[in-house]
């Protein structure tokens, strides 16, 4: 089954910020080493600065990609939060593709 996976903020869970980004790490690594992969990882709202230069979970993330992970950002979201240029895996995509990659997924998982 093909997963996606919905990344709406930099941190996992509310609450505490910094316990938060410490269990995003830790989730990102974990998929990581883990047998099924999802298909893709969307970012949306203050999700995109995980995959912007400065953001602690880059690593992860990369190898995500290279594992063949697809990772779309929200291009609005990227403006927004000033980070359209700084962008160092994944790429950038609208809401219409977003939209439709949502919609089309066999399964979402919202984290």
């Amino acid at each position: 089954m093909a997963r996606t996976i919905l990344i709406t903020c930099n941190y996992f869970g509310r609450g505490d910020d910094e316990l938060g980004a410490k269990l995003m790490g830790i989730f990102l690594r974990k998929l990581c080493v883990m047998e099924k992969k999802p298909e893709r990882i969307v970012f949306y709202n203050s999700g995109v600065k995980l995959i912007a230069e400065g953001s602690d979970v880059l690593d992860a993330l990369s190898t995500l990609a290279d594992q063949g992970v697809e990772l779309i950002a929200c291009g609005t979201c990227l403006t927004h939060f000033g980070l359209l240029d700084k962008v160092v895996v994944g790429r950038k995509s609208d809401m219409q593709e977003i939209a439709s990659v949502i919609t089309g997924a066999e399964d979402v998982v919202k984290v």
